[in-house]
């Protein structure tokens, strides 16, 4: 609670870099903003073209199957992989100043959330001018698994952003976890395509429960399972728990170690 009440009075703070990291990020690009539209488009071209074309692998309209779950992960990874450095990248700040060190990684993933919100500006539409459509009933949950992934999102940087301060070779390091755990996530693939008998350790995998259902609200037009949401609401919020004491412990040092 203690914590809650800190972050509301530094609440302008969050907006102010949150604002910073979106207006900044493509800063002397000749595309600038585009790049929010471009980048997701240019991956799904890429692995549309490799996965239905080259390794066909027979799924029904597959830019779409793999467009709605695509989005979300690249918020994911890009918050566990650059929320490594969101704290030394601002450590004058922290040397020379007091604020809630937790305003650093939300500051980061909020901004990463908006611009995955900007990139369903995108998703929608195509959904529509497919033919897909979308199930009126089906997306009314798409905001409570959108909240499901910022809270496991931002457990995620808040844990590496603190590690990283004491051990610097966690953001190369993760370079190759995110990597890896792309493969081992549904991101590509349907979760049915895992064999049986390690399904299940796919499963302790909290991005499994997260992409299944984005895909099952947007490609299939269905509600999530019911074990499908409870999953992805257990793995979040353990992991954030388990965050937010790690971070509490080590950011008593941050100082002294940048």
């Amino acid at each position: 609670m203690k914590l809650m009440n800190e972050l509301y009075l530094y609440r302008e703070m969050i907006f102010s870099l949150v604002r910073r990291d979106l207006k900044g990020r493509y800063k002397g690009s000749v595309l600038g903003f585009l790049w929010t539209f471009l980048n997701p488009l240019l991956q799904l071209g890429v692995y549309t073209l490799v996965f239905s074309v080259i390794m066909r692998n027979g799924i029904k309209d597959y830019y779409l199957f793999l467009f709605v779950a695509l989005i979300p992960w690249i918020f994911f990874s890009t918050c566990v992989s650059g929320g490594a450095t969101c704290i030394m990248t601002q450590k004058e700040m922290v040397k020379k100043i007091y604020f809630p060190r937790q305003v650093l990684p939300l500051a980061f993933v909020t901004s990463q959330f908006v611009n995955m919100l900007l990139s369903f500006v995108v998703v929608i539409p195509i959904l529509i001018i497919s033919g897909k459509g979308i199930d009126l009933l089906a997306v009314t949950f798409l905001p409570l698994i959108m909240i499901i992934e910022y809270t496991l999102a931002l457990g995620m940087a808040m844990l590496v952003s603190a590690i990283t301060v004491y051990l610097r070779d966690t953001e190369y390091i993760l370079g190759i976890i995110t990597m890896a755990w792309q493969f081992l996530s549904p991101v590509i693939y349907s979760i049915d395509q895992v064999p049986e008998e390690i399904r299940p350790i796919f499963l302790l995998n909290p991005m499994t429960s997260i992409l299944t259902a984005y895909r099952d609200i947007l490609y299939y037009k269905q509600v999530p399972q019911v074990s499908t949401l409870l999953n992805a609401v257990v793995m979040g919020v353990g992991l954030m728990l388990i965050s937010l004491f790690v971070f509490h412990k080590l950011s008593k040092r941050f100082a002294e170690e940048l």
